[in-house]
């Protein structure tokens, strides 16, 4: 496709003439410009931008933009700005030396005019972009440090010929095995002394931040704030002290810009409550209070009206090898209402799922509260959720806020469509065990998967409660706590895809061919096809990916007697092959019903039994099989996307009057752009 930047911002082809000679400059585009493609007049895209070692990046549409009227595509954009504002705090939570490295290596980037053919080259091209995408050194899934594909000497002179300077503990960090995870949660470790995560001085450990919020401020009695969520925890004289993450605080240049848009867009706001809300999470990153935090997410999650929507904050604690401090996140959405309408269904028979699962009564909900469910369109992304991005999200994270005002969940549409889009079926056919399973992928895959997401997120995280007096999971079930949430919330999705209510309900004509397709690519994914995301001899690590293969692996165990699920060895090949479909839902419900007494009554040895049992450690005949098996495929395991970019036009007064949405031409191209127009903060906090 053809490229092509805003007028005005490459720079212009110069002549010069002399009386002797003419010569003539040759044409330089200013590589920190945002570049776009054209689309074409049918309004296909290419979803896929470019792949390199593990990832594939990719671009995605915003459906809807341009029906909106200009106030709220106002909105939109002011929301995005204050996303892509806090950019940078990611970066640095991520890792302590992330935005001295990365300013190095964009340096080195842009101005090297060496051989750029060498085999050299490409290593250090593949080394930023993986960096890019990952928020830092580490790998955005695994959390191992990246390893760079060239020499110590050859950067020494990338560095010299660019007259980039890199020293000291950022310097040797590239290439030593210092700091080498970002989050680990391994047993028998201090998780916290060990992780690199910038969320902890380099000297505090486990029992430091056990101690520390043993007796720090909780919040009203029963209705506990999410301690040290927007906070760094450091020992300062002696003494433990929170650097809490405001407006004059840590990361408050930062804060300062996301506050300057959160106020252009309270401005424009749909609606009283909207604006309202908006007030709250200003004032939140004034003051940094978590009292002001579950005021805004009350009345977020009690905030329906509107056609757009947002996340920002500090959220997700999968980070924390702790389970405390929130990572950087935003996600602007836009109402898909066709969608939207189909799956509230949902939502409104909560209460239903929750009195026919099969937990304990005592565990089971009485009031399931105002669970909302939307199938959105993503408009804009940033920090943790960019790239590499969820495609369903269900908040608040705080558990009383949720029983009593319920949770907002949300499928993302638009980013589901372009996985979907760039996808294909060739590694699919490699592992299934038979045409029948293959069929049944191809026909209702798309759907299960839908299906699961939303059941996940609506049902399953909604469902369940505490016993009284019981801690919260962070305290209770600790480096455990994140992966026996998505474990808990997916064996509901399982239990509930093959229930007869869901045709009853009108969102599936054929619960069985659903239900099989879920089953198979869950059981397949959890025991085989993950694996092609690890090195041979890794340990599976990330939480979603230990939960998937603890839950796999026990309904696969607890199984055998009945051959429920049958390994199956043809050709020097593995398959597992789903014999008794509804036997397996029975286990996918008594594992459900385990987990969930396990969060209720804080047992953390049973969790530690059943993760570390069952979810951490591969079989490694089954690992290096599929790794050669996925040899022949060259679409890469991961992916993500570089953002549309919304192009505001204006008047002479500066008053906006449109808005166009441009699709980036390349990954580099948007990453140095955001490097250059986005970065509030200095290299160290």
């Amino acid at each position: 496709m053809k490229l092509k930047s805003i007028a005005g911002l490459a720079l212009a082809t110069g002549m010069l003439f002399s009386c002797a000679e003419k010569k003539e400059t040759t044409t330089k585009v200013d590589p920190y410009a945002p570049q776009y493609i054209e689309v074409a007049e049918d309004g296909k895209m290419d979803f896929l931008i470019e792949q390199f070692a593990d990832v594939k990046v990719l671009r995605y549409e915003i459906p809807g933009f341009d029906q909106l009227p200009l106030q709220k595509q106002k909105l939109v954009y002011y929301l995005t700005q204050a996303g892509l504002s806090g950019r940078d705090i990611m970066w640095d939570q991520n890792y302590r030396h992330n935005l001295t490295i990365r300013e190095a290596l964009e340096n080195v980037y842009v101005n090297y005019e060496g051989d750029k053919n060498s085999d050299d080259w490409k290593a250090f091209e593949t080394y930023v972009k993986r960096v890019w995408f990952s928020n830092g050194i580490h790998h955005h899934y695994s959390n191992d440090k990246l390893k760079p594909e060239f020499s110590k000497e050859y950067f020494n002179s990338l560095l010299t010929d660019t007259n980039t300077k890199l020293e000291g503990e950022a310097y040797d960090v590239i290439f030593n095995e210092k700091d080498s995870k970002k989050v680990n949660k391994k047993d028998g470790v201090d998780n916290v002394l060990v992780s690199a995560v910038n969320f902890y001085g380099p000297d505090i450990t486990s029992q430091d931040v056990e101690d520390f919020y043993k007796d720090a401020y909780k919040g009203p009695e029963g209705q506990p704030i999410e301690a040290g969520l927007n906070s760094k925890l450091v020992r300062e004289d002696g003494k433990l002290v929170e650097k809490v993450w405001k407006s004059g605080g840590m990361y408050g240049a930062a804060i300062d810009k996301i506050i300057y848009w959160l106020e252009k867009a309270k401005g424009v706001a749909e609606n009283e409550k909207q604006a309202n809300t908006l007030e709250l999470l200003i004032k939140y990153y004034q003051t940094g209070s978590l009292d002001t935090w579950d005021e805004y997410c009350i009345a977020w999650v009690t905030s329906t009206e509107g056609d757009v929507d947002w996340i920002n904050g500090f959220i997700e604690v999968y980070n924390d090898p702790k389970g405390y401090r929130g990572s950087y996140e935003t996600i602007v959405q836009i109402k898909d209402f066709d969608m939207s309408k189909k799956m509230a269904v949902l939502s409104e028979n909560a209460q239903w799922f929750e009195d026919n699962s099969p937990l304990v009564e005592s565990h089971k909900k009485k009031n399931v509260v105002g669970v909302s469910y939307k199938t959105v369109n993503v408009a804009g992304e940033a920090g943790d959720a960019s790239p590499s991005t969820p495609i369903g999200v269900n908040l608040p994270n705080n558990n009383w806020i949720r029983q009593q005002h319920g949770s907002k969940s949300v499928s993302l549409g638009n980013i589901i469509n372009a996985y979907s889009q760039a996808g294909g079926t060739g590694r699919l056919r490699e592992f299934v065990h038979d045409d029948e399973e293959f069929e049944l992928e191809e026909k209702y895959g798309k759907l299960a998967d839908k299906l699961h997401t939303a059941l996940h997120e609506v049902i399953g995280h909604a469902s369940g409660q505490i016993n009284p007096g019981v801690g919260q999971p962070k305290e209770t079930l600790k480096n455990y706590a994140s992966t026996m949430e998505e474990g808990r919330a997916d064996l509901v999705g399982l239990y509930y895809l093959m229930d007869p209510k869901l045709k009853e309900l009108g969102l599936v004509e054929d619960t069985e061919g659903v239900g099989k397709a879920a089953y198979d690519g869950y059981i397949r994914n959890g025991l085989m096809t993950q694996l092609i995301r690890l090195n041979l001899g890794d340990d599976v690590e990330e939480d979603h990916m230990v939960n998937r293969q603890w839950v796999s692996a026990w309904v696969f165990e607890k199984g055998q007697k009945d051959n429920v699920i049958e390994k199956v060895t043809r050709d020097g090949k593995t398959y597992y092959n789903i014999n008794d479909y509804q036997k397996l839902r029975e286990l996918f419900g008594q594992l459900l019903r385990e987990t969930q007494r396990i969060k209720s009554e804080g047992d953390f040895e049973a969790a530690r039994a059943l993760v570390e049992g069952y979810g951490i450690k591969v079989d490694q005949d089954i690992h290096a099989e599929v790794l050669k098996r996925n040899e022949q495929f060259k679409s890469a395991p991961y992916s993500g996307f570089a953002n549309p970019v919304l192009v505001p036009e204006t008047d002479d007064a500066g008053e906006i009057t449109a808005i166009k949405v441009m699709q980036p031409s390349a990954f580099d191209n948007q990453m140095l752009y955001y490097g250059k127009n986005y970065s509030f903060l200095p290299n160290k906090n």
